[in-house]
């Protein structure tokens, strides 16, 4: 047979027109008092305790401990076909645990309404690999919330304040039972303040914050590269009751361009030359990021030799030196010849030994083996 269950209010000691703050300082004391960290394991005293947990779930829900008011144990289990919601053994827990843990703690009771750290912001910004290589600052407009000026974040219009939150009693949660379990929600109705504004800011409507945009001017370092943030610190959403502001986050994008192409630090860039050029040898124009250079290519340079141009790329983020610009040279083979140019091709062609093509040479020379 299933043992009879005492009184809730027996069980904290209080009357049944006990305030919610006489409750909650009796259940306190009691939940001090049989706590097993306390009690070393003794079984008397940990039955003690959920019985403890079982009534201050129930009579410091509003809702809960009306129901119990009325109906007793018998209506405040489990819900019932009578769609009543009724008290879990175990619900309350996180309230119970976390009051004991604030008390241990010298907190006091948790207060809903405590200030929020505002929301960071992210902010896509695309440069040019130009901008990238020399630094720039620019300036960007930030949509986002502000506390409102006319309620000072309250929310509520000027003098009015605002009120416990009827349908939590203040706790900013409410409780469900689902079968043997409670599960406790966020209390839609205050958004877990635990307070409610009756009558709201008219510019806000009640919320606090307003939108609004924010034009900030960026320094975008010499060297940056895509991915890279930077961090304003108090430049994201405003916060609540008082809480700091967030932070904005600019990601950097940089912009591909049409004939450099980086890599680290360094910059490539191909540039085609013409067969005699490759052959004999030539000085030829070569842009770079600073603007325009001459560089020397060597009678008998091949297609995809690399030149080097020291101290041509792009800087250290962290100011420690510039790479270097790489020059890729690309032969490019003459088309659309007439019959006098492929005369004279096939003139050359006769006269030019193996000594002329040593690639050549040496690749023949692979396959002879080979086979």
């Amino acid at each position: 047979m299933p043992r009879t269950k005492r009184d809730y209010y027996e069980v904290l000691g209080v009357t049944r027109d006990a305030s919610e703050e006489d409750i909650r300082k009796a259940y306190r004391k009691l939940a001090h008092k049989y706590h097993p960290d306390k009690t070393g394991g003794d079984k008397q005293a940990e039955d003690r305790f959920k019985e403890i947990g079982e009534a201050y779930a129930v009579l410091s829900d509003p809702q809960k401990r009306a129901q119990y008011d009325r109906f007793g144990h018998v209506e405040a289990g489990s819900q019932g076909s009578d769609g009543f919601t009724r008290a879990s053994p175990f619900g309350g827990f996180e309230d119970l645990f976390g009051d004991i843990f604030d008390d241990f703690l010298g907190r006091g009771p948790r207060t809903r309404t405590a200030a929020r750290h505002g929301a960071d912001l992210r902010y896509d910004l695309e440069i040019s690999l130009k901008e990238s290589a020399v630094g720039i600052e620019k300036n960007i407009r930030i949509p986002r919330a502000e506390t409102c000026q006319e309620c000072k974040g309250t929310g509520a219009r000027a003098g009015a304040g605002r009120t416990t939150c009827p349908q939590c009693a203040g706790r900013g949660q409410v409780q469900r039972s689902q079968g043997f379990f409670s599960i406790t929600n966020t209390c839609g109705t205050c958004r877990g303040q635990g307070s409610i504004v009756k009558e709201p800011c008219s510019r806000c409507r009640g919320m606090g914050r307003v939108k609004a945009e924010r034009e900030l001017r960026v320094k975008i370092p010499a060297g940056v590269d895509t991915g890279h943030q930077l961090k304003l610190r108090g430049e994201g959403e405003a916060g609540t009751f008082g809480g700091a502001r967030g932070n904005l986050y600019v990601v950097v994008h940089v912009q591909a361009h049409p004939v450099f192409e980086r890599h680290g630090n360094d910059i490539l860039c191909e540039i085609p030359v013409g067969f005699a050029q490759a052959a004999l040898g030539d000085r030829i124009e070569v842009p770079t990021l600073d603007g325009k250079v001459s560089l020397k290519i060597p009678h008998g340079t091949q297609t995809n030799k690399v030149f080097r141009l020291r101290g041509k790329g792009i800087p250290n983020v962290q100011g420690y030196g510039r790479g270097d610009q790489l020059v890729r040279v690309i032969v490019e083979t003459p088309t659309h010849l007439n019959d006098k140019q492929k005369n004279l091709l096939k003139e050359f062609d006769k006269i030019t030994g193996d000594n002329s093509h040593p690639i050549r040479k040496q690749f023949f020379g692979k396959l002879k083996d080979l086979f």
